[in-house]
């Protein structure tokens, strides 16, 4: 039997197709034989998740209705669904596995791949197939063959789906149960609106408003400080003394008893230079990437993600979901041998300094399903890179400069410290030369690391005597800084500094904070569609609806990054076939009771100090589209509907509808308003015949129904 591939989407398939000879059918490819497949393959794919979770009403009718007598929703098993609009694609999937002895998993190979591969297989009802797994970090015609001639078995891949399903359901019965729980509390305090409850999301909300709550309550206050301007032989410096008082008068006091005066002048008592060197920033991680990118150009991480993945199925980039940012050897020497021609694609060639692979970059034990992202072996024409948008541009030449510094010569400077005293009171000087920019030549500086650098001092003598203006200056504190997006991501990989207890934070540093790799960027964007976060310019701010929810999880599990940080530890534990998902789901149940007894009063307590407008309903923000003239009963008007066209007057009697595709085209408001008013349209491109064949003509309305014209 021909094996059948699954891959998580069609560009993946398409990808895979690219390495083979194939011709192509509805829904599904077919390999020609070849030395990998002697008798060829079947190539298919999902749609991301063909099949889903059942809604809790298939379990229990009473789960339908939002209520807190119906809560809490536990069921004592979990079924599964093709997910709505992608039964077709399911069935023609679903034949070619139950017609076939061996399936291959080509989904993505992280966590959720395995999740999406099982859940259809599963659904299938399919039985006793061997099942083999593609493993690969690039979609280069090379790779896809090397991986589908050298395929793994499934056993980590079964774990990983487990872990993955542990998963899936958790934030399900958490999402189904908090977010009811909430909303119908708030509701008896008279807030009309739905709370989305998450496991990983609620926390990073929290997160976001204790920070803006710090900015919110921080009290500046006013310092003051003693500065210099010297000059000496070979040109002006600037220097301060280490004092800071909250009082103007300290500060004059201190000088006054030193009987120092603005025009004092002072003698250079110590002066030292260190030679420094700074290596090569590392390889690029997923979140790595999207904080640089929105640090330079203020892109989102979802969009990152989503430009990362185009260069990826375009064969520019390694695996993009990546946690690592190391190589191993193997890429290594793919790397060394393209130095030239990655110099080209960025116009910047430079003397090598190492062609030996360092630690800092390479390192096998470091490396588990994925490695750092990196450039492939493809190397674009200028036409083709000509047509990258200016973001897949800027992340592509990103990832090749990142590349390209591993080989590049540390970055080298001077740092030299000054101390000028002046009548017993020393003033601190730190100035910095460069000796050899090294790998930061590959990067362009922003404006805002050419203000940030240490400033360039005259040459200067041990014991020199030096003219000086010495001044009080006054300074405010200031408070802490809001989070951009970009930080975001950081902010949830590293929130274990935020939390004070020393084992909480070890659990939340060895599992990288709040969600994961690939997820995290969802999350941001899952929080700003649920209206609890603002990001404007770049800034990221609490909404009302947000502190409201912040207000009201405040002190149970939800708030806390640590209580994700442990469920996440033992998820990892499941993926590596040291637990269970059925002990892991218990233990969410119990979680689940323990808020239903504690919330509502905890609520109960809650003053909320804000208001919210009512919510408005989908319903109400839906306004249909006026077309026409009715040309049937002349009284209504064509309305554009979701899926088509009717008379506003048809609770009158009027029949009179137009589709809204006709032989798979889409007709637009304008053409619509043509058969009304003209009685037939311009020539329309791209109609579709049942046999697959496309033709152009235009529409004729004729007795109310629609006609092809062919008399052109």
């Amino acid at each position: 039997m021909k094996p059948v591939i699954l891959a998580e989407k069609p560009s993946q398939a398409k990808a895979y197709a690219d390495a083979f000879t194939t011709r192509k059918y509805e829904g599904y490819i077919e390999i020609s034989p070849c030395s990998i497949f002697a008798n060829g393959a079947y190539l298919t794919w999902g749609v991301g998740h063909l099949v889903e979770l059942k809604e809790p009403h298939t379990y229990n009718p009473a789960w339908k209705r939002w209520s807190l007598e119906s809560l809490p929703i536990l069921p004592d098993h979990y079924e599964f669904q093709v997910a709505k609009g992608k039964a077709k694609q399911f069935n023609i999937v679903k034949k070619l596995i139950r017609s076939t002895d061996t399936v291959i998993n080509a989904c993505d190979v992280d966590r959720e791949g395995s999740n999406i591969f099982y859940s259809i297989y599963n659904q299938t009802g399919a039985r006793g197939q061997t099942i083999k797994r593609l493993w690969i970090n690039s979609l280069e015609a090379d790779e896809v063959r090397n991986g589908f001639a050298d395929l793994r078995d499934n056993q980590k891949d079964l774990q990983l789906y487990e872990e993955a399903k542990a998963r899936q359901i958790s934030d399900w019965l958490v999402g189904m149960n908090g977010s009811r729980l909430y909303t119908l509390l708030m509701k008896k305090k008279g807030i009309q609106h739905v709370f989305p409850i998450g496991r990983v999301q609620s926390p990073t909300v929290y997160l976001i408003y204790q920070r803006q709550r710090e900015i919110e309550t921080f009290v500046s206050e006013p310092f003051f400080e003693v500065e210099a301007q010297f000059t000496a032989q070979h040109g002006p410096y600037k220097g301060k003394a280490k004092i800071k008082e909250a009082k103007r008068e300290l500060v004059a006091k201190q000088l006054n008893d030193r009987h120092i005066r603005p025009n004092t002048p002072g003698t250079i008592t110590d002066l030292s230079q260190t030679e420094k060197r700074m290596p090569p920033p590392q390889l690029h991680s997923l979140s790595s990437l999207q904080a640089t990118a929105n640090r330079r150009w203020k892109t989102s991480p979802a969009t990152v993600l989503k430009t990362m993945q185009m260069l990826y199925e375009k064969k520019l980039v390694s695996y993009p979901r990546t946690d690592t940012r190391y190589i191993t050897p193997a890429e290594f020497s793919y790397l060394v041998a393209s130095i030239e021609d990655l110099q080209g694609l960025i116009e910047q060639p430079f003397a090598v300094a190492s062609r030996t692979p360092k630690k800092r970059f390479v390192d096998s034990s470091k490396v588990q399903e994925h490695y750092a992202i990196i450039p492939t072996k493809k190397r674009p024409t200028k036409a083709a890179l000509a047509k990258l948008s200016s973001l897949e541009r800027n992340l592509y030449e990103e990832i090749i400069r990142t590349t390209l510094a591993m080989f590049h010569r540390d970055y080298l400077y001077t740092e030299t410290k000054v101390t000028t005293t002046v009548k017993g009171l020393p003033f601190f000087s730190i100035g910095k030369t460069e000796r050899d920019k090294g790998w930061k030549e590959l990067f362009p500086p922003s404006k805002r690391s050419k203000n940030s650098d240490e400033p360039a001092l005259p040459p200067l003598n041990r014991d020199e005597t030096v003219q000086s203006e010495i001044g009080i200056t006054e300074g405010k504190t200031q408070p802490p800084k809001p989070y951009t997006e970009g930080q975001l991501i950081t902010m949830m990989k590293t929130c274990g500094k935020l939390v004070e207890d020393q084992m909480e934070t070890n659990v939340l540093k060895e599992i990288e904070g709040l969600g994961t790799e690939a997820t995290r960027s969802g999350i941001i964007e899952t929080i700003k569609k649920h209206d609890y976060i603002n990001v404007t310019k770049n800034i990221v701010t609490i909404t009302d609806k947000g502190r409201i929810l912040c207000q009201a999880i405040e002190g149970n599990l939800l708030a806390s990054p640590s209580m994700t940080a442990k469920w996440e530890t033992y998820l990892r534990k499941i993926g590596n076939g040291e637990g269970t998902g059925t002990h892991f789901l218990d233990n969410i149940g119990k979680f689940i009771h323990k808020l239903l007894q504690e919330v509502p009063e905890q609520l109960a307590k809650q003053q909320l100090d804000i208001t919210l407008p009512p919510a408005s309903s989908r319903k109400s923000r839906y306004q249909p589209k006026e077309v026409a003239p009715c040309p049937a009963c002349g009284k209504g008007t064509i309305i554009a509907r979701k899926s088509f066209y009717g008379c506003s007057n048809y609770k009158n009697g009027c029949k009179q509808t137009f589709p809204g595709t006709f032989l798979k085209k889409k007709l637009t408001p304008t053409q619509i308003k043509l058969l009304c008013t003209k009685g037939r349209t311009n020539v329309i491109k791209g109609f579709t015949t049942s046999t697959g064949k496309k033709f152009d003509a235009p529409l004729e309305l004729k007795n109310g129904k629609l006609e092809l014209d062919f008399k052109q």
